[in-house]
């Protein structure tokens, strides 16, 4: 009997040891180290490509907005010639009107 005590005993031991070795050293936490490292990686890659994709769009508006103010500029100029040419036919109308009359 004092064997099978002996045995049971020296067996909880060895049990409590060995659960004891691995709660110490768990195998998780190096596994979440490189997964911690991918995700930083990815984070920093969209950081990059976001940053990338607003400079872009940047740039593209900008490039709008320069096209609005040349197309405006080109408008008024075209207006004001419009305008102009339109002055010398009212003025050519009006003299040929006197001459006209003056016959």
């Amino acid at each position: 009997m004092n064997k099978l005590i002996v045995a049971l005993i020296s067996g909880l031991f060895a049990a409590s040891t060995f659960a004891a070795a691995h709660t110490a050293a768990p195998m998780a936490a190096p596994m979440a180290a490189p997964a911690t490292k991918a995700e930083a990686k990815e984070a920093k890659t969209d950081a990059k490509a976001d940053a990338k994709e607003m400079k872009v769009d940047a740039k593209a508006d900008a490039s709008v907005a320069k096209a609005q103010a040349k197309a405006t500029t080109k408008k008024t100029k075209a207006h004001a010639k419009s305008s102009k040419t339109k002055a010398k036919a009212h003025a050519k109308a009006v003299k040929a009107d006197a001459v006209e009359v003056a016959k």
